[in-house]
C-alpha cells in the first residue's frame, strides 16, 4: 500500500486563539512574536507525542519503593531544523519542548518574481544518522519551493522523510500536493491549511509576512 502524506490540524483551543491573535492585521510585532512562541509550542507538542519520540524503560527508586518509569531514550539522535528567518519565530516554543534537541540552520531567499527559493546559509552536517528524528520550523507553507529544497538538503544526507515532522502555522494547498508527491512519507503539524495562494504567491487570507510581522520590518 502506497504511503500518503499525513497533516494534522489538531482541534486544540489554544492553537486556535493563538492562531486567531497571528491573523489579525492589528496585532502589535511584540504580541505577534509572542504568539509564535506558544503557536510553536503547542503545535511541537501535537508532533511529538505520537510516539515519534524514542524511549527507553526501566525501574527508579522513589523514596518509598521502586517502581517502573519511562524516559526519552539519550541516544536517540534528534535536531532542529529552523527556516530562516521566519521560522526562527517558533523556536523559543519547540526548544521548550525540546531543551536537547540539536539545532541547523537553513536559511532561503524567494524570488519574488518566479518564487524560487535560494538557499544562502546551510549549516547542516555532511551526514546525518538515518533514525534521526528531524523537526522543521517554517511558519509558511505557501508554494512548497523552500520546503522541498529544505528536505532534498536532509534526505541526501541521509535523514529518513517519515522521521521527519514539519511544524507550520498556516499552510496552503500548493505545498501539500508538491511535498506529496514527493515525500508521502511526511507528517505537518499545521494551525490550519488555508484556501489558496494570491498572484503574489502569499497565503490567503494567512497572516501576512511571518518573518516581517515577529522582527518589526517592512
Amino acid at each position: 500500500m502506497a504511503m500518503q502524506l499525513r497533516i494534522h490540524v489538531p482541534p486544540h483551543p489554544l492553537i486556535k486563539h493563538w492562531l486567531g491573535v497571528l491573523r489579525d492585521a492589528n496585532t502589535p510585532s511584540a504580541v505577534f512574536r509572542s504568539a509564535m512562541t506558544e503557536i510553536g509550542r503547542w503545535l511541537t507538542y501535537e508532533a511529538i507525542r505520537n510516539e515519534w519520540l524514542a524511549t527507553v524503560d526501566t525501574t527508579i527508586e522513589p523514596p518509598l519503593a521502586p517502581c517502573p518509569a519511562t524516559f526519552i531514550d539519550p541516544e536517540m539522535p534528534l535536531m532542529v531544523v529552523p527556516i530562516l528567518r521566519a521560522g526562527l519565530a517558533l523556536m523559543e516554543g519547540v526548544q521548550a519542548a525540546l531543551p536537547t534537541a540539536a539545532v541547523y540552520h537553513l536559511g532561503f531567499v524567494r524570488d519574488e518574481e518566479t518564487l524560487d527559493a535560494t538557499c544562502y546559509l546551510n549549516k547542516l552536517p555532511d551526514q546525518i544518522p538515518p533514525h534521526t528524528r528531524v523537526l522543521i520550523s517554517e511558519p509558511m507553507l505557501a508554494t512548497g519551493g523552500t520546503m522541498m529544497a529544505t528536505m532534498a538538503e536532509l534526505t541526501k544526507r541521509g535523514v529518513d522523510p517519515s522521521l521527519v515532522r514539519i511544524v507550520s502555522v498556516v499552510t496552503a494547498p500548493p505545498a501539500l500536493q508538491k511535498l506529496a508527491e514527493a515525500y508521502p512519507q511526511l507528517v505537518i503539524y499545521a494551525g490550519i491549511i488555508d484556501e489558496g495562494l494570491d498572484e503574489n504567491g502569499f497565503i490567503v487570507p494567512g497572516l501576512g509576512d511571518a518573518g516581517d510581522r515577529t522582527f518589526g520590518t517592512n
